[in-house]
């Protein structure tokens, strides 16, 4: 008989307590294991959600810097304008190196048999380095007068055509996800198709769209490479009036002071629920060992060594924490699941689940946790234990 079925049988022994303290480990990895997925999930749909959009500072008009966040983290679909003429203006400030509008429009309905927020944004094909990157990989070809490209949650398939404002658009693509309802939930068309659909609207659409073709959204900013975004962003509101200049990484800051609390809180809670669960297990293998002292002693009496009846506690306690730690992980990915809707409904944040290695990453580093817990907790028992002598262990159970 090998240890690992040695220590197997013992823990079958006491089965109540084994699965009370296999149902704690469970918790608390659970708790370590759903906290950090769904902070490092909301990290990276940020990062990957930045890195599409391309731009490093997003100009809008000065009332309207509160939606335009909203928008860009919420997708939450928004709509405002300002002067093209600002376009020329952010172009010839110092620092900046492209520029490119970009015009949001709000519908009144989605008719397309879905219950879906459709955010609509139109972009320039000419000077576009967000949107047209995707095109010329994806598509292959610009995109043609009254098509889109959809994010990937609205429930369309390329080739379906998509009414806006009594238009018909057809779907050239999906975009693949992004964790950023911006993009997962936003149809993008060029600016000419936008315009064309505003003046077709006075006739076609219950209430038309009343868009000028001198209007635009936002003006998006990449800056040259000795520049900041914060000093461009700073000399933009000096030398164009009435705009805001967001700069991107600021709104990913923004975030993250905002989740700065509650991640503090998470691993507070966690730390200290670590503690309790190093204890209350620390004081159940001192039970066990003590029970089981007069068997102790006699193995040890018949030859066994020190080590071997170490490795055979080390190792109840590693089977006991390794279960309940993949245990923990499974009630956490499928709470995640579960209500993973509802909390990003109230935090209204993107979310992108990690890569398949990063999850492996991250379940191993959760299992390799609680593992370490049980041996911890077991250690010093263990070692008590196997220090005395078997005479003296034999007659102390007595």
């Amino acid at each position: 008989m090998n240890i690992t079925t040695l220590a197997r049988r013992n823990l079958k022994r006491k089965s109540a307590r084994t699965w009370l303290l296999l149902a704690i480990v469970a918790v608390v990895s659970c708790t370590l294991f759903s906290a950090t997925l769904f902070l490092k999930s909301i990290n990276n749909a940020l990062r990957l959600g930045t890195y599409r959009l391309g731009a490093d500072i997003l100009v809008v008009p000065h009332e309207a810097e509160g939606v335009a966040r909203e928008a860009l983290l919420s997708g939450h679909p928004t709509q405002f304008v300002m002067d093209r003429a600002v376009l020329d203006q952010v172009r010839a400030v110092d620092g900046v190196k492209a520029v490119t509008p970009q015009l949001f429009i709000q519908p009144t309905s989605f008719t397309c048999c879905f219950n879906v927020d459709v955010f609509l944004v139109a972009f320039d094909p000419d000077t576009d380095f967000t949107v047209r990157p995707w095109l010329k990989k994806h598509l292959g070809r610009p995109l043609a007068l009254w098509e889109v490209i959809t994010g990937r949650e609205i429930p369309v398939v390329p080739g379906n055509e998509i009414p806006f404002f009594g238009s018909g658009f057809r779907v050239a693509g999906t975009m693949e996800r992004t964790g950023m309802d911006f993009f997962d939930r936003a149809a993008f068309m060029s600016m000419e198709s936008a315009y064309r659909m505003a003046e077709a609207s006075k006739g076609a659409a219950v209430k038309p769209l009343e868009i000028g073709r001198d209007k635009i959204s936002t003006v998006l900013v990449q800056i040259n490479d000795d520049m900041t975004p914060d000093r461009v962003a700073i000399r933009i509101e000096h030398d164009v009036p009435g705009v805001k200049a967001i700069a991107s990484d600021t709104v990913i800051s923004t975030v993250r002071h905002q989740l700065g609390g509650l991640i503090r809180a998470i691993f507070v809670i966690s730390a200290v629920l670590w503690g309790i669960v190093l204890l209350i297990m620390g004081f159940a293998f001192s039970m066990i060992v003590n029970e089981r002292r007069r068997e102790i002693g006699l193995l040890r009496a018949m030859g066994a060594a020190r080590g071997q009846l170490t490795r055979v506690i080390l190792t109840e306690a590693g089977l006991l924490s390794t279960a309940g730690g993949a245990a923990g992980v499974v009630l956490g990915y499928s709470i995640l699941l579960s209500f993973k809707g509802l909390m990003l409904h109230h935090l209204r944040l993107p979310y992108l689940f990690p890569e398949t290695q990063d999850l492996v990453l991250l379940t191993a580093g959760a299992l390799v946790i609680a593992l370490a817990t049980g041996l911890l907790s077991a250690l010093l028992p263990a070692w008590s234990a196997v220090r005395s002598e078997p005479y003296e262990a034999i007659r102390s159970s007595e």
